[in-house]
């Protein structure tokens, strides 16, 4: 199918990425989880985006999300995300093609009690999708909560 031209600057992350992240906050214990990006299109003006989550010691489900990232020519971008707990995000940012950087910050964070803000930074460093996501709540600052490396398979 013929990527539209619309979502050719991030035609890189189309396919399939696993690797590993690790999490933390102040609420929680820090751990470690292994993890399965998938980008793909239908030719339509978007890309389709799913992500789960596994405990790598067990291989047990920990989290799933699923959405829509629709990139401007202007180099804005809109994204729309349902999380498995119920959470939605529409979160707007910013991507640079040449550094093949992505910069989101939510703009509605909705289902949520305690969640106020999330923010999400992708990069493509030497073929690796690395990201980190912060998260901010009604009892604490933005912070740093996830961070991963992947690589496409």
């Amino acid at each position: 199918m013929e990527i539209h031209p619309a979502i050719a600057p991030l035609s890189y992350l189309l396919g399939t990425w696993r690797g590993q992240g690790e999490g933390g906050f102040p609420t929680i214990n820090s751990f470690h989880y292994g993890e399965e990006l998938h980008f793909s299109h239908s030719g339509k003006p978007f890309l389709a985006y799913s992500q789960k989550t596994w405990k790598l010691s067990s291989g047990e489900p920990m989290h799933a999300e699923t959405g829509y990232w629709r990139p401007k020519p202007d180099g804005s971008i809109e994204v729309v995300i349902a999380q498995s707990t119920g959470l939605v995000e529409v979160q707007k940012g910013t991507y640079t093609a040449e550094d093949k950087t992505i910069k989101l910050k939510s703009e509605l964070v909705g289902n949520a009690s305690k969640v106020k803000e999330i923010s999400r930074v992708f990069k493509l460093v030497n073929g690796d999708l690395s990201y980190v996501v912060q998260m901010s709540t009604n009892l604490t600052s933005l912070q740093k909560h996830l961070k991963a490396v992947l690589r496409k398979h």
